[in-house]
């Protein structure tokens, strides 16, 4: 079995009755679920194990796509609310499995990204031309998550993937993403009151180099003293 990446807890609550807590932390899978059958099976086993209400605790840069799917589609399909509480970050794939909370919860101190699929191919022309066409439909799979949570237009949410877009909690509850910011009472009608922030990674570039690079101050167009001095005396002459 591959690296187990997730942990459940089990606590009491004031009712008496048992509440458990799913903490995702770390890089989503270190290897790819596709052709393993063991560890998704204990992973849908586990989650199965109650039925309960249950909260989703996300601290994750991302991993594989398809371990983020196939713990998406768990998620949708449990018979109890899902609370996905985002505690510190939830990039790339991690996102996707964001979505599946009945809802979703961020720290104002948190951060999340959402980015075009990556892979590494090797062969030639036609595995290169095959390598983007499965890019193109992994893509096409990750919006229809979103795009279910925020009602979105497609082409704005490829926008956004293809500048590598990163939300503050704000921004992320004013999209959509995200339905409440935690420790507060602000949801998507109250989310205009707070600023809100998105960047793409060639933004934060972009002003980092302005701040590194001092502007080039423009030449003034005078002509050199030497210059008017030869002038000078060929017109005396």
């Amino acid at each position: 079995m591959k690296r187990k990446f997730w942990n459940w807890i089990k606590n009491q609550n004031g009712g008496g009755s048992e509440m458990r807590t799913l903490f995702l932390n770390g890089p989503i899978s270190d290897e790819s679920w596709f052709g393993d059958e063991v560890t998704p099976k204990l992973f849908k086993d586990e989650l199965a194990a109650g039925d309960g209400p249950i909260s989703v605790w996300i601290n994750s840069p991302g991993g594989d796509v398809f371990a983020a799917a196939q713990i998406y589609n768990m998620l949708m399909d449990y018979p109890n609310d899902v609370t996905v509480m985002i505690d510190g970050l939830a990039a790339s794939a991690a996102s996707v499995i964001a979505m599946a909370g009945t809802e979703v919860q961020m720290s104002p101190v948190a951060m999340m990204m959402i980015h075009n699929p990556a892979t590494v191919a090797i062969g030639d022309s036609e595995e290169m031309k095959k390598a983007v066409k499965m890019l193109d439909e992994v893509k096409e799979s990750i919006m229809n998550a979103y795009e279910i949570k925020t009602g979105l237009p497609r082409d704005k949410i490829s926008k956004m993937m293809d500048a590598e877009s990163w939300f503050n909690a704000n921004k992320a509850v004013e999209l959509g993403f995200v339905d409440k910011i935690m420790f507060s009472e602000a949801t998507n009608s109250s989310a205009d009151d707070g600023e809100t922030v998105m960047f793409s990674r060639q933004a934060v570039m972009n002003s980092m180099l302005s701040k590194l690079i001092p502007p080039k101050e423009p030449k003034e167009n005078r002509t050199p003293v030497t210059h008017l001095e030869k002038r000078l005396s060929l017109l005396s002459h």
